[in-house]
């Protein structure tokens, strides 16, 4: 096997891959990437058993061959090669050799033979979706998934695939994050699928934005999405996603719209003096205005006054600041709309211009 590329051509592949490998591995041949060229094209494959991801690119001087090379060692010697250099990469019995200019590296291999893949999907389902549309659902929600809850199945990002629209929804118990985007196809039958936190974080890191088309295949226990230059493939969490229409409040109609840069700043400065342990702000709402308060052990106390269209009068909620913070960093709009309905229900925090996607926070009692 041989082959040579530019050091910038070679970088970018290599290290979508190289985050997939986990530093600590049952399995040594997991430490390693599997390299195989074919016909002029090199595909690299970094796996944990969970995520799979498979990157192809173009090469010279290509020597048809597969083997598998160390994936950090490899990745840290190209990266710290200077701009510009051709890299050449050959084998010989157990040996690689990494050329470029007048360095010269030598790793170990172990057989492509022994490198696990993730078996043929079974689809059931295929759809098509713009990167950027993708890239942004994934963007609004995923901050809301749960860390390490006994609720396995909140530990990952549902897609709830409809008729003609493809949703990702999020919840750690606490609050909960919806976006949604509509498809050009429309799909034959409806499906949920939770994809676990690791595979959403490399998702989120391979997603580049823009017009292309991805195509999402769904199997009964993975989901792998499709770009012409790379395949990516992640397990899937077994479990049943809890009915998450049923959180969003219904009936919600003491409505507060505000600048959504004023409130945020406002909350920041008020998390300042806010109980370290509970993150709790007091928002009181009247006509033409909304009351942010937040004190804390210290006998501490910040208040914030934020202009505010709104009838609503004397209504007052207690809310955990980050959860707020958070929705309202993974909304665009200029303007936001805050629904309430009494000081025991949730909030529903969505864009002034549309309901496309919605987050939904507990009260905190004060």
């Amino acid at each position: 096997m041989r082959f040579s590329l530019q050091r910038e051509v070679f970088l970018k592949p290599l290290a979508q891959v190289v985050n997939v490998v986990e530093r600590r591995q049952t399995l040594p041949v997991l430490a390693n990437l599997l390299v195989q060229v074919r016909s002029g094209q090199l595909s690299l494959t970094g796996t944990d058993l969970e995520v799979e991801m498979v990157s192809r690119i173009a090469v010279d001087d290509a020597q048809d061959g597969e083997t598998t090379i160390p994936a950090r060692k490899l990745f840290e010697i190209v990266r710290a090669l200077p701009d510009g250099s051709k890299v050449t990469i050959s084998q010989s019995a157990e040996k690689i050799t990494v050329q470029a200019g007048r360095s010269r590296f030598t790793l170990s291999s172990l057989p492509a033979n022994d490198f696990p893949s993730i078996e043929e999907i079974e689809t059931t389902e295929r759809v098509r979706v713009p990167e950027a549309a993708l890239k942004e659902l994934i963007e609004r929600t995923a901050f809301a998934m749960a860390q390490q809850d006994v609720r396995y199945y909140l530990n990952g990002l549902l897609f709830d695939l409809r008729e003609s629209s493809l949703r990702c929804v999020a919840t750690d118990g606490h609050r909960l994050a919806l976006c949604e985007a509509q498809l050009e196809d429309t799909v034959q039958t409806k499906r949920q699928i939770i994809v676990p936190r690791k595979g959403v974080t490399e998702l989120q890191r391979l997603l580049e934005g823009g017009d292309r088309q991805l195509e999402l295949e769904m199997g009964r226990g993975h989901l792998r999405v499709k770009r012409d230059d790379v395949t990516f493939t992640s397990k899937l969490i077994d479990g049943r996603f809890p009915d998450y229409e049923a959180v969003i409040p219904i009936g919600a109609d003491k409505e507060v719209r505000m600048d959504r840069e004023v409130l945020r700043a406002s909350l920041q400065r008020a998390a300042i003096l806010s109980n370290e342990k509970y993150r709790g702000v007091r928002i009181e709402v009247s006509p033409g205005q909304l009351r942010i308060s937040a004190h804390n052990p210290e006998q501490e106390e910040a208040q914030e006054e934020v202009e505010a269209e709104t009838r609503v009068d004397d209504l007052a909620v207690g809310f955990n600041v980050n959860y707020l913070l958070d929705a309202l960093s993974s909304l665009r709009d200029e303007h936001v709309v805050l629904a309430l309905r009494d000081a025991n229900s949730s909030a529903l925090v969505r864009e002034a211009s549309n309901e496309r996607c919605r987050h939904v926070v507990m009260p905190l009692r004060l």
